[in-house]
């Protein structure tokens, strides 16, 4: 099954850490990485905004991204929280085989 990562930003790096074992403990994810020390500068609402995000990078198999997706909405403290699934196009293939092992599959 072809593995991607997610990207997720957090509010902090207490919430990335309790978003990603949750999803790694689910088996949603095979791995989850945290990015701290991002700045982001965005338009909410209709203003510019600045905060503080903690990263979190999700190595799952594309077949969970929805359930990922809805699981980290239902986690999360943003009312639109970015959850963005990107491709991998290759690598080491022990690597890619153990996402796989460890993720579910979306029929278990």
């Amino acid at each position: 099954m072809p593995a991607i990562w997610v990207y997720i930003t957090t509010g902090s790096a207490e919430e990335a850490s309790r978003i990603g074992r949750a999803l790694v403990e689910e088996r949603l994810a095979a791995c989850a990485n945290l990015i701290g020390g991002m700045r982001s500068i965005y338009r909410w609402q209709g203003k510019i905004e600045e905060a503080s995000e903690t990263v979190l990078i999700a190595k799952t198999r594309d077949d969970l991204l929805d359930s990922l997706t809805e699981r980290v909405r239902r986690l999360h403290s943003y009312d639109c929280p970015c959850v963005v699934g990107l491709p991998v196009v290759g690598g080491n293939p022990d690597y890619l085989d153990w996402i796989d092992a460890e993720t579910c599959s979306s029929s278990n």
